[in-house]
């Protein structure tokens, strides 16, 4: 079957587009269920790490020296032992993934600050103090609320970022789809 490039792209470019409609649906899912979402990311995070456990097994059966094998057996516990009690405790899991995301959004705060203060005077250094104190305020105000922040600030934020990849895609396809449209 000989396809032309142009029905190609066209079928690439409606399937890119069913794609972000439903981004934008799962993300407006996650934000009228920040809950039910991030129990899911929990949920996948604990599949993931038992993965890579497994990975971890497979490479003990490969390595030669002893001392390797140890090690890549243990690793290959805290990754089980870790995916599994997520799976088994995804709400406490969940607890666990705020006070990390606390933590990181604290550190790029205080990175950002030293990064403003030094480009102080240049164009754009005044954004990214504001960048850092955003940063630190929104950790600080997730770390003083937890546990109860651990049930809206994952699955949120998830969904934010769902909902705008799912737009971006989806005008990005548009954009595609009359290039494509132009084309002789």
């Amino acid at each position: 079957m000989n396809l032309s490039v142009r029905s190609i792209a066209r079928e690439s470019i409606g399937w890119s587009i069913a794609l972000s409609v439903l981004m934008i649906l799962v993300g407006l899912f996650a934000l009228i269920a920040p809950l039910a979402a991030g129990v899911a990311v929990t949920t996948v995070i604990g599949w993931l790490l038992l993965l890579s456990g497994a990975t971890h097994v497979w490479f003990a059966w490969h390595v030669r020296s002893a001392g390797a094998v140890v090690w890549e057996a243990l690793v290959a516990l805290a990754y089980f032992f870790g995916g599994i009690y997520l799976l088994l405790h995804p709400l406490a899991g969940l607890v666990s993934l705020t006070l990390i995301l606390s933590a990181y959004l604290l550190v790029k705060g205080i990175v950002e600050l030293v990064g403003g203060f030094g480009l102080r005077g240049m164009p754009g250094g005044g954004w990214m103090l504001l960048d850092g104190v955003f940063s630190i305020v929104v950790a600080l105000m997730i770390w003083a609320h937890l546990p109860s922040s651990a049930a809206w600030v994952p699955g949120t934020l998830v969904g934010i970022a769902i909902l705008f990849s799912g737009f971006s895609r989806l005008l990005l396809s548009l954009a595609a789809r009359r290039v494509v449209t132009a084309l002789p």
